[in-house]
């Protein structure tokens, strides 16, 4: 898909930052695989990092509104999208009673308080039939890759998370009133997380100013303010590409993020 007559320097810049992130790839087209059709539907999408996914989102059709916790994060989805985004704080939203057809949570739950409060809160806000489509890490007590994250400072508290993460019976007991998951899987293994955790430590040094309160964000004015660094990871991409084409090795092991489709449970 090529948008780039009509995109924004900030458009452009973002999306070159995401053809080179290879766990932001593998994040998106886990949700596409999940997506509907979209074709009159109102969807939302919440936690969306710097915009780019929420900007993805809206190429597969339909009338997108997009949020997240932090202002400098939505002023990047706002660079992103233009339109329709609003802040949350993990409460009680703006939107009216059954205004969804679908909503596309990604990595937003472990940095609230009140994920199931906030669960029964979408439930408020989406229609009877929609879909409510959930990204979060997979907790793996123990992983090497957490062991690796924590030991090089990218702890839970760095990145503003209130917990690791969710496994698959936790996720089932926070919807379990609201919605019913009927499709679930991980993915991303060990080498795409490897690059992703070291990748996050490089940004993590290049963001003096302006990180957000879910840790490192990367925006357009970022890059534009680190071009050598990030012409620096544009070189290396090429072999970090090969390198993560070991996980397919690794078959037999679990992802370390989670995704699962739900319906709205009817009442």
């Amino acid at each position: 898909m090529n948008h780039s007559q009509t995109l924004t320097s900030a458009q452009q810049m973002l999306l070159k930052l995401y053809n080179k992130s290879i766990l932001k790839k593998a994040k998106f087209a886990a949700i596409e695989g999940y997506l509907p059709d979209l074709s009159n539907k109102t969807c939302l999408d919440i936690g969306a990092d710097n915009g780019v996914l929420s900007y993805l989102l809206r190429q597969k059709g339909g009338t997108w509104y997009s949020a997240d916790l932090d202002e400098h994060v939505v002023s990047s989805i706002k660079q992103m999208v233009g339109e329709n985004v609003v802040q949350l704080d993990g409460g009680k939203t703006e939107f009216a009673d059954d205004s969804f057809d679908l909503v596309v949570i990604i990595d937003f739950l472990e940095h609230i308080h009140t994920d199931k409060e906030f669960i029964a809160e979408l439930a408020r806000i989406m229609k009877p039939d929609a879909e409510l489509i959930i990204n979060v890490p997979h907790h793996r007590p123990g992983a090497w890759i957490r062991k690796l994250r924590l030991a090089i400072g990218l702890t839970d508290e760095k990145h503003g998370h209130v917990r690791p993460g969710y496994d698959l019976p936790t996720l089932s007991s926070l919807t379990d009133t609201k919605f019913s998951i009927i499709e679930h899987h991980t993915y991303s293994k060990f080498f795409v997380e490897l690059y992703d955790a070291l990748i996050s430590f490089l940004f993590e040094r290049i963001q003096k100013e302006g990180e957000s309160g879910k840790g490192t964000v990367v925006t357009a004015d970022d890059m534009s303010k680190n071009q050598k660094k990030f012409k620096l990871f544009s070189l290396i991409y090429p072999f970090v590409w090969v390198l993560s084409k070991l996980d397919l090795l690794l078959f037999f092991m679990p992802g370390y993020s989670l995704i699962v489709r739900a319906k709205a449970v009817r009442h």
